[in-house]
């Protein structure tokens, strides 16, 4: 992974104040989590955010970029991290706009 743990560590604790976030590997990467839902992707050393409604709305001066080759543009939040509080509105946002993950179906014997 490109993505130094102690930079996932950093980005948590900026955004600790929007309530349960966590970051999980994924993609050889980290998928960033808050509340259960995917809201973006940590890779490179750089926050990704989905580019929802709510999330653009608050950040519209965001960079777009894609987080690795064939995936779809993402709001480059890094810059959000020395804002905080900015950071925590455009992760709730995020988190607003996107749908409840599917439960996993159990197998049946």
């Amino acid at each position: 992974m490109a993505t130094s743990r102690g930079t996932v560590d950093f980005i948590l604790d900026q955004a600790s104040g929007a309530g349960e976030v966590s970051a999980r590997p994924m993609f050889g990467e980290y998928g960033f989590f808050h509340d259960g839902k995917l809201i973006g992707l940590i890779c490179d050393d750089t926050l990704f955010v989905k580019p929802t409604i709510g999330a653009c709305a608050l950040f519209p001066e965001a960079e777009r970029a894609s987080p690795y080759p064939g995936a779809k543009d993402q709001l480059v939040a890094t810059p959000l991290l020395d804002e905080p509080d900015r950071l925590v509105a455009v992760i709730r946002a995020a988190w607003a706009d996107l749908p409840l993950p599917k439960p996993r179906k159990t197998k049946g014997r």
